[in-house]
């Protein structure tokens, strides 16, 4: 899906990372959802570049475009 994001399940238990890291992906898009700027996140995780959290913003853009429910609903 995304040349600089990882899914392995050897890495912090199959969740999203920056890859060659062990980085969250959730981390990040959380950071910038408080408010924090991508120098102060790439300050924080020295180890990502500017670019990695582009791709962790695309990544979860492409999450969010499912085209089918991804789970069952439940009646009411």
């Amino acid at each position: 899906m995304n040349n600089r994001i990882e899914i392995n399940p050897n890495v912090c238990h199959g969740k999203p990372v920056i890859r060659g890291t062990r980085v969250l992906v959730c981390n990040v898009l959380g950071a910038l959802a408080s408010g924090q700027t991508v120098e102060e996140i790439v300050e924080d995780y020295p180890n990502i570049r500017r670019e990695d959290i582009q791709a962790a913003l695309a990544f979860a853009g492409e999450l969010s475009r499912f085209q089918e429910t991804p789970y069952e609903l439940s009646s009411p």
